[in-house]
Protein backbone atom coordinates (compact mmCIF):
# COMPACT_ATOMS: atom_id res chain seq x y z
CA UNK A 1 0.00 0.00 0.00
CA UNK A 2 2.88 2.58 0.77
CA UNK A 3 4.40 1.79 -2.79
CA UNK A 4 1.47 2.17 -4.30
CA UNK A 5 0.21 5.15 -2.26
CA UNK A 6 4.41 6.77 -2.59
CA UNK A 7 3.94 5.74 -6.52
CA UNK A 8 0.62 7.61 -7.14
CA UNK A 9 2.23 10.29 -5.06
CA UNK A 10 4.89 10.64 -7.69
CA UNK A 11 2.65 10.27 -10.69
CA UNK A 12 0.82 12.72 -9.26
CA UNK A 13 3.51 15.19 -8.69
CA UNK A 14 4.97 14.58 -11.96
CA UNK A 15 1.53 15.16 -13.78
CA UNK A 16 1.18 18.23 -11.62
CA UNK A 17 4.58 19.42 -12.56
CA UNK A 18 4.32 19.01 -16.53
CA UNK A 19 1.06 20.66 -16.45
CA UNK A 20 2.71 23.51 -14.83
CA UNK A 21 5.83 23.79 -17.12
CA UNK A 22 2.74 23.67 -19.96
CA UNK A 23 0.80 26.38 -18.51
CA UNK A 24 3.82 28.56 -18.80
CA UNK A 25 4.48 27.63 -22.69
CA UNK A 26 0.51 27.56 -23.28
CA UNK A 27 -1.61 28.36 -23.70
CA UNK A 28 -1.34 31.85 -21.20
CA UNK A 29 2.28 32.54 -22.01
CA UNK A 30 1.71 32.51 -25.64
CA UNK A 31 -1.79 34.59 -25.02
CA UNK A 32 0.38 37.08 -23.38
CA UNK A 33 2.80 37.56 -26.34
CA UNK A 34 -0.04 37.41 -28.95
CA UNK A 35 -1.56 40.16 -26.15
CA UNK A 36 1.06 42.56 -26.42
CA UNK A 37 0.52 43.27 -30.17
CA UNK A 38 -2.27 45.50 -31.25
CA UNK A 39 -3.91 43.72 -34.50
CA UNK A 40 -4.87 47.55 -36.38
CA UNK A 41 -7.32 46.16 -39.83
CA UNK A 42 -6.39 48.64 -42.12
CA UNK A 43 -9.27 48.89 -45.17
CA UNK A 44 -8.73 51.07 -47.79
CA UNK A 45 -9.59 51.19 -51.83
CA UNK A 46 -6.38 50.28 -53.47
CA UNK A 47 -7.66 49.06 -56.85
CA UNK A 48 -10.34 50.84 -57.98
CA UNK A 49 -11.58 53.84 -59.25
CA UNK A 50 -10.09 55.37 -55.91
CA UNK A 51 -6.71 53.00 -55.94
CA UNK A 52 -4.23 55.93 -56.02
CA UNK A 53 -5.91 57.78 -52.71
CA UNK A 54 -5.91 54.21 -51.26
CA UNK A 55 -2.39 53.68 -52.15
CA UNK A 56 -1.96 57.58 -50.65
CA UNK A 57 -3.61 56.43 -47.76
CA UNK A 58 -1.44 53.28 -47.29
CA UNK A 59 1.76 55.18 -46.90
CA UNK A 60 0.27 56.53 -44.04
CA UNK A 61 -0.72 53.08 -42.33
CA UNK A 62 2.69 51.61 -43.05
CA UNK A 63 5.34 54.34 -41.43
CA UNK A 64 2.78 54.33 -38.95
CA UNK A 65 3.77 51.60 -36.61
CA UNK A 66 7.87 52.41 -36.44
CA UNK A 67 6.59 55.91 -35.37
CA UNK A 68 4.12 54.84 -32.68
CA UNK A 69 6.30 52.07 -31.02
CA UNK A 70 8.99 55.19 -30.91
CA UNK A 71 6.37 57.48 -29.50
CA UNK A 72 4.29 55.30 -27.10
CA UNK A 73 6.51 51.86 -26.87
CA UNK A 74 2.68 50.21 -28.22
CA UNK A 75 3.52 47.45 -31.13
CA UNK A 76 1.22 47.84 -34.12
CA UNK A 77 0.41 44.87 -36.22
CA UNK A 78 -1.13 45.89 -39.93
CA UNK A 79 -3.63 43.44 -41.16
CA UNK A 80 -4.19 45.21 -44.55
CA UNK A 81 -7.45 44.60 -46.73
CA UNK A 82 -8.28 46.22 -49.94
CA UNK A 83 -11.89 47.62 -50.45
CA UNK A 84 -11.58 47.82 -54.27
CA UNK A 85 -13.66 50.96 -54.09
CA UNK A 86 -16.67 49.08 -53.58
CA UNK A 87 -19.42 49.23 -50.77
CA UNK A 88 -20.16 45.63 -50.58
CA UNK A 89 -16.44 44.16 -50.69
CA UNK A 90 -15.66 46.89 -47.79
CA UNK A 91 -17.88 45.65 -46.03
CA UNK A 92 -17.22 41.78 -46.39
CA UNK A 93 -13.43 42.32 -45.97
CA UNK A 94 -14.29 44.14 -42.76
CA UNK A 95 -16.02 40.72 -41.61
CA UNK A 96 -13.39 38.87 -41.99
CA UNK A 97 -10.46 41.17 -41.11
CA UNK A 98 -12.53 40.62 -36.82
CA UNK A 99 -12.44 37.11 -37.95
CA UNK A 100 -8.66 36.80 -38.18
CA UNK A 101 -8.15 38.97 -35.04
CA UNK A 102 -8.38 42.48 -35.82
CA UNK A 103 -8.85 43.99 -32.50
CA UNK A 104 -9.69 47.67 -33.94
CA UNK A 105 -10.98 49.05 -37.85
CA UNK A 106 -9.29 51.95 -39.44
CA UNK A 107 -10.16 53.73 -42.94
CA UNK A 108 -11.57 53.86 -45.28
CA UNK A 109 -11.54 56.77 -47.53
CA UNK A 110 -15.05 56.63 -48.73
CA UNK A 111 -17.89 57.43 -46.92
CA UNK A 112 -20.04 54.72 -48.46
CA UNK A 113 -17.84 52.14 -47.46
CA UNK A 114 -17.27 53.85 -43.88
CA UNK A 115 -21.33 53.69 -43.20
CA UNK A 116 -21.12 49.66 -44.39
CA UNK A 117 -18.17 49.39 -41.99
CA UNK A 118 -19.19 50.79 -39.29
CA UNK A 119 -22.28 49.10 -39.46
CA UNK A 120 -20.56 45.88 -39.21
CA UNK A 121 -17.95 47.25 -36.42
CA UNK A 122 -21.41 48.01 -34.29
CA UNK A 123 -22.68 44.25 -34.46
CA UNK A 124 -19.30 42.95 -34.01
CA UNK A 125 -18.51 44.86 -31.09
CA UNK A 126 -15.11 46.09 -32.77
CA UNK A 127 -14.15 49.53 -32.31
CA UNK A 128 -13.70 51.63 -36.19
CA UNK A 129 -11.73 54.52 -36.19
CA UNK A 130 -12.25 56.55 -39.50
CA UNK A 131 -9.27 58.31 -41.35
CA UNK A 132 -11.07 59.66 -44.08
CA UNK A 133 -14.92 60.05 -44.90
CA UNK A 134 -17.45 62.77 -44.79
CA UNK A 135 -20.73 61.77 -44.52
CA UNK A 136 -22.57 63.67 -42.06
CA UNK A 137 -24.88 60.42 -41.10
CA UNK A 138 -21.53 58.48 -40.03
CA UNK A 139 -21.89 59.64 -36.92
CA UNK A 140 -25.47 60.44 -35.99
CA UNK A 141 -26.47 56.65 -36.08
CA UNK A 142 -25.78 56.44 -32.32
CA UNK A 143 -22.96 54.14 -32.50
CA UNK A 144 -20.81 52.94 -29.74
CA UNK A 145 -17.87 51.59 -31.62
CA UNK A 146 -17.49 54.14 -34.60
CA UNK A 147 -15.29 56.73 -34.09
CA UNK A 148 -14.43 59.90 -36.67
CA UNK A 149 -11.43 62.08 -36.48
CA UNK A 150 -11.93 63.73 -39.54
CA UNK A 151 -14.27 66.52 -40.58
CA UNK A 152 -18.00 66.28 -41.65
CA UNK A 153 -19.31 67.77 -44.38
CA UNK A 154 -21.04 69.74 -42.96
CA UNK A 155 -17.55 71.15 -41.39
CA UNK A 156 -15.71 71.10 -44.46
CA UNK A 157 -18.42 73.15 -46.52
CA UNK A 158 -18.41 75.80 -43.52
CA UNK A 159 -14.28 75.50 -43.66
CA UNK A 160 -13.92 75.69 -47.35
CA UNK A 161 -16.48 78.74 -47.72
CA UNK A 162 -15.03 80.74 -45.25
CA UNK A 163 -12.18 80.16 -47.08
CA UNK A 164 -13.10 81.25 -50.68
CA UNK A 165 -14.66 84.57 -48.89
CA UNK A 166 -10.57 85.13 -47.69
CA UNK A 167 -9.47 83.87 -50.90
CA UNK A 168 -11.84 86.70 -52.57
CA UNK A 169 -10.56 89.22 -50.09
CA UNK A 170 -6.69 88.70 -50.67
CA UNK A 171 -7.13 88.65 -54.00
CA UNK A 172 -9.34 91.63 -54.47
CA UNK A 173 -11.92 89.93 -56.77
CA UNK A 174 -15.55 89.55 -56.85
CA UNK A 175 -16.84 86.79 -58.85
CA UNK A 176 -20.61 87.21 -58.96
CA UNK A 177 -21.70 83.60 -60.68
CA UNK A 178 -20.34 80.07 -60.43
CA UNK A 179 -21.75 76.76 -61.46
CA UNK A 180 -21.39 74.44 -59.06
CA UNK A 181 -20.46 70.83 -60.27
CA UNK A 182 -20.52 67.63 -58.15
CA UNK A 183 -19.71 63.41 -57.72
CA UNK A 184 -23.03 62.06 -57.35
CA UNK A 185 -21.38 59.28 -54.27
CA UNK A 186 -22.35 59.52 -50.92
CA UNK A 187 -19.67 61.75 -50.54
CA UNK A 188 -21.01 64.74 -53.33
CA UNK A 189 -24.09 64.35 -52.66
CA UNK A 190 -23.56 64.89 -48.63
CA UNK A 191 -21.47 67.73 -50.11
CA UNK A 192 -24.21 69.46 -52.53
CA UNK A 193 -26.77 69.28 -49.42
CA UNK A 194 -24.24 71.47 -47.10
CA UNK A 195 -23.84 73.92 -49.73
CA UNK A 196 -27.71 73.62 -50.57
CA UNK A 197 -28.35 74.38 -46.64
CA UNK A 198 -24.88 76.53 -45.81
CA UNK A 199 -24.32 78.70 -48.88
CA UNK A 200 -27.63 80.92 -48.49
CA UNK A 201 -26.79 81.84 -44.86
CA UNK A 202 -23.41 83.23 -45.84
CA UNK A 203 -24.41 86.66 -46.83
CA UNK A 204 -20.76 87.82 -46.83
CA UNK A 205 -19.64 85.69 -50.02
CA UNK A 206 -20.70 87.74 -53.51
CA UNK A 207 -21.74 84.89 -55.73
CA UNK A 208 -24.63 82.88 -56.20
CA UNK A 209 -24.51 79.23 -58.03
CA UNK A 210 -26.55 79.22 -61.69
CA UNK A 211 -26.61 75.72 -61.91
CA UNK A 212 -25.76 72.67 -60.34
CA UNK A 213 -24.67 69.32 -62.62
CA UNK A 214 -23.58 65.73 -61.20
CA UNK A 215 -21.93 63.50 -62.50
CA UNK A 216 -20.56 59.65 -62.10
CA UNK A 217 -17.13 59.70 -60.76
CA UNK A 218 -16.15 56.48 -62.62
CA UNK A 219 -17.77 58.55 -65.62
CA UNK A 220 -14.72 57.88 -68.31
CA UNK A 221 -16.09 61.40 -70.31
CA UNK A 222 -17.41 64.39 -69.30
CA UNK A 223 -18.18 66.23 -72.56
CA UNK A 224 -21.61 66.82 -71.86
CA UNK A 225 -20.97 67.79 -68.40
CA UNK A 226 -18.10 70.47 -69.38
CA UNK A 227 -20.34 71.59 -72.38
CA UNK A 228 -23.17 72.56 -69.41
CA UNK A 229 -21.35 73.92 -67.78
CA UNK A 230 -19.33 76.54 -69.93
CA UNK A 231 -22.78 77.69 -71.57
CA UNK A 232 -23.77 78.76 -68.06
CA UNK A 233 -20.80 81.55 -68.30
CA UNK A 234 -20.31 81.31 -64.65
CA UNK A 235 -17.08 83.63 -63.25
CA UNK A 236 -15.64 80.57 -61.57
CA UNK A 237 -16.15 76.47 -61.03
CA UNK A 238 -17.10 75.69 -57.85
CA UNK A 239 -15.76 71.62 -58.08
CA UNK A 240 -16.43 68.65 -55.67
CA UNK A 241 -14.57 65.83 -57.18
CA UNK A 242 -12.42 62.82 -56.43
CA UNK A 243 -9.15 62.09 -58.16
CA UNK A 244 -9.77 60.24 -61.58
CA UNK A 245 -12.88 63.02 -62.65
CA UNK A 246 -10.95 65.65 -61.74
CA UNK A 247 -8.09 64.88 -64.03
CA UNK A 248 -10.82 64.15 -67.15
CA UNK A 249 -12.85 67.51 -66.22
CA UNK A 250 -9.60 69.80 -66.05
CA UNK A 251 -8.63 68.03 -69.60
CA UNK A 252 -12.16 68.05 -71.16
CA UNK A 253 -11.93 71.49 -70.17
CA UNK A 254 -8.92 72.77 -72.10
CA UNK A 255 -10.07 70.74 -74.93
CA UNK A 256 -13.28 72.79 -74.74
CA UNK A 257 -11.25 76.08 -74.05
CA UNK A 258 -13.34 77.17 -71.01
CA UNK A 259 -11.36 79.13 -68.95
CA UNK A 260 -13.32 80.90 -65.52
CA UNK A 261 -11.58 82.80 -63.28
CA UNK A 262 -11.15 79.55 -61.37
CA UNK A 263 -11.38 76.32 -59.93
CA UNK A 264 -12.69 75.87 -56.25
CA UNK A 265 -12.99 73.13 -54.35
CA UNK A 266 -14.68 74.11 -51.16
CA UNK A 267 -13.43 70.54 -48.93
CA UNK A 268 -12.75 67.77 -51.43
CA UNK A 269 -9.78 65.21 -52.62
CA UNK A 270 -8.71 65.03 -56.48
CA UNK A 271 -6.54 68.17 -57.31
CA UNK A 272 -3.99 67.99 -54.78
CA UNK A 273 -2.90 64.46 -55.30
CA UNK A 274 0.21 63.53 -56.59
CA UNK A 275 -1.36 61.53 -59.53
CA UNK A 276 -2.87 64.94 -60.40
CA UNK A 277 0.25 66.33 -61.55
CA UNK A 278 2.16 63.74 -62.63
CA UNK A 279 -1.41 63.66 -65.02
CA UNK A 280 -1.67 66.94 -66.45
CA UNK A 281 1.88 68.69 -66.18
CA UNK A 282 0.94 72.38 -66.08
CA UNK A 283 -2.46 72.46 -66.51
CA UNK A 284 -2.92 71.01 -62.69
CA UNK A 285 -1.46 74.74 -61.74
CA UNK A 286 -4.07 76.89 -59.90
CA UNK A 287 -6.21 74.71 -59.00
CA UNK A 288 -7.21 75.45 -55.51
CA UNK A 289 -8.75 72.97 -52.50
CA UNK A 290 -9.67 73.88 -49.19
CA UNK A 291 -9.33 70.97 -47.36
CA UNK A 292 -8.05 69.88 -43.94
CA UNK A 293 -3.71 69.79 -44.10
CA UNK A 294 -0.74 69.04 -41.92
CA UNK A 295 0.71 71.83 -39.79
CA UNK A 296 4.57 71.69 -40.79
CA UNK A 297 5.65 73.15 -38.18
CA UNK A 298 4.58 70.40 -36.11
CA UNK A 299 7.16 68.13 -34.17
CA UNK A 300 5.08 65.35 -35.14
CA UNK A 301 4.69 66.42 -38.83
CA UNK A 302 8.54 66.38 -38.80
CA UNK A 303 8.45 62.72 -37.45
CA UNK A 304 6.16 61.48 -40.07
CA UNK A 305 8.29 63.27 -42.57
CA UNK A 306 11.04 61.74 -41.75
CA UNK A 307 9.16 58.36 -41.73
CA UNK A 308 8.03 58.87 -45.12
CA UNK A 309 11.17 59.95 -46.90
CA UNK A 310 12.80 56.84 -45.82
CA UNK A 311 9.94 54.61 -46.88
CA UNK A 312 9.55 56.57 -49.93
CA UNK A 313 12.74 57.58 -51.11
CA UNK A 314 11.41 59.51 -54.58
CA UNK A 315 8.62 60.75 -53.19
CA UNK A 316 7.49 63.70 -51.18
CA UNK A 317 5.17 64.04 -47.99
CA UNK A 318 3.55 66.84 -49.24
CA UNK A 319 1.59 65.43 -52.19
CA UNK A 320 -0.03 63.22 -49.37
CA UNK A 321 -0.39 65.55 -46.82
CA UNK A 322 -3.97 64.76 -45.83
CA UNK A 323 -4.12 61.05 -46.72
CA UNK A 324 -0.79 60.34 -44.33
CA UNK A 325 -1.76 62.67 -42.04
CA UNK A 326 -5.07 61.60 -41.35
CA UNK A 327 -4.44 57.81 -41.69
CA UNK A 328 -1.61 57.96 -39.32
CA UNK A 329 -3.72 60.17 -36.48
CA UNK A 330 -6.25 57.11 -36.85
CA UNK A 331 -3.59 54.39 -36.13
CA UNK A 332 -2.22 56.39 -33.36
CA UNK A 333 -5.44 56.70 -31.36
CA UNK A 334 -6.06 53.03 -31.49
CA UNK A 335 -2.37 52.84 -30.28
CA UNK A 336 -2.84 55.66 -27.58
CA UNK A 337 -6.04 54.06 -26.30
CA UNK A 338 -4.32 50.41 -25.81
CA UNK A 339 -1.70 52.03 -23.99
CA UNK A 340 -4.06 53.65 -21.65
CA UNK A 341 -6.33 50.33 -21.45
CA UNK A 342 -3.54 48.04 -21.17
CA UNK A 343 -5.33 45.97 -22.60
CA UNK A 344 -6.34 44.88 -27.03
CA UNK A 345 -9.87 43.79 -26.07
CA UNK A 346 -12.03 45.44 -28.14
CA UNK A 347 -14.76 46.85 -25.40
CA UNK A 348 -11.95 48.38 -23.46
CA UNK A 349 -9.51 50.05 -25.97
CA UNK A 350 -13.65 51.40 -27.41
CA UNK A 351 -13.97 52.78 -23.89
CA UNK A 352 -10.34 53.95 -24.05
CA UNK A 353 -11.03 55.83 -27.62
CA UNK A 354 -14.21 58.13 -26.00
CA UNK A 355 -11.36 59.14 -23.51
CA UNK A 356 -9.39 60.40 -26.10
CA UNK A 357 -6.96 63.51 -25.35
CA UNK A 358 -4.03 64.15 -27.88
CA UNK A 359 -2.85 67.77 -27.90
CA UNK A 360 0.39 66.69 -29.80
CA UNK A 361 -0.75 65.88 -33.28
CA UNK A 362 0.19 66.61 -37.10
CA UNK A 363 -3.37 68.01 -37.92
CA UNK A 364 -4.65 71.59 -38.56
CA UNK A 365 -7.05 71.82 -35.45
CA UNK A 366 -7.24 71.06 -31.62
CA UNK A 367 -6.99 68.45 -29.46
CA UNK A 368 -7.94 64.96 -30.72
CA UNK A 369 -10.61 64.64 -28.33
CA UNK A 370 -14.52 63.00 -29.26
CA UNK A 371 -17.81 64.00 -28.13
CA UNK A 372 -20.78 61.83 -27.54
CA UNK A 373 -21.32 61.06 -30.84
CA UNK A 374 -18.13 59.93 -31.56
CA UNK A 375 -16.87 62.74 -33.57
CA UNK A 376 -13.64 64.84 -33.44
CA UNK A 377 -14.93 69.07 -33.11
CA UNK A 378 -12.47 71.78 -34.09
CA UNK A 379 -10.64 70.63 -37.39
CA UNK A 380 -9.31 73.32 -39.66
CA UNK A 381 -8.95 73.46 -43.21
CA UNK A 382 -6.16 75.87 -45.07
CA UNK A 383 -6.95 76.74 -49.18
CA UNK A 384 -4.30 74.74 -50.94
CA UNK A 385 -3.48 75.92 -54.12
CA UNK A 386 -1.29 74.09 -56.95
CA UNK A 387 1.99 76.55 -57.26
CA UNK A 388 4.83 75.39 -59.47
CA UNK A 389 3.92 71.76 -59.47
CA UNK A 390 3.51 71.63 -55.62
CA UNK A 391 0.00 72.09 -53.07
CA UNK A 392 0.89 75.36 -51.44
CA UNK A 393 -0.74 76.90 -48.67
CA UNK A 394 -1.31 80.23 -49.96
CA UNK A 395 -4.29 81.02 -47.10
CA UNK A 396 -4.70 81.54 -43.67
CA UNK A 397 -1.91 84.05 -44.24
CA UNK A 398 -0.27 83.00 -40.95
CA UNK A 399 0.26 79.69 -42.54
CA UNK A 400 1.07 81.36 -45.88
CA UNK A 401 3.50 79.89 -47.97
CA UNK A 402 2.54 81.71 -50.91
CA UNK A 403 0.29 84.37 -52.29
CA UNK A 404 -3.11 82.57 -53.87
CA UNK A 405 -3.01 83.13 -57.83
CA UNK A 406 -6.90 84.20 -58.48
CA UNK A 407 -8.05 84.64 -61.47
CA UNK A 408 -5.91 82.12 -62.75
CA UNK A 409 -3.91 82.66 -65.91
CA UNK A 410 -5.00 81.48 -69.29
CA UNK A 411 -3.77 78.48 -70.88
CA UNK A 412 -1.23 79.82 -73.47
CA UNK A 413 -0.38 82.56 -70.51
Amino acid sequence: MTDRKGTNRRQFNQVVAATVTLSALSPFGIARAQGAKLKVGVLLPRSGVQSFIGQSCQKGADLAPGVIREMLGVDVELMNADTETNVDTARTRAERLIQEGAQVLVGPFDSGAAAAIAQVAEQRGVPFVINIAAAPQITEQGYKFTFRNFPTAVDLLRNGLGLIGELFQATNTVPRTAVFMHVNDTFGQSMAKGIGGILPRLTQLPFRIVETISYDPAAKDLTVEVSKAKATRADFLLLVCRLNDAIILRREMVKQRWNPMGIIGPGNPGMYENQFYRALGKLSEYCISNVPWYNPRNELTKRVDAAFRKQNPKDQLMFHALNVGYTFEAILIAADARKRAGTSDPKALADAIRQTDIKSRMMLGGPIKFNAKGQVEGLASACIQNLNMHPTVVLPASAAEAKPVFPMPGYKA
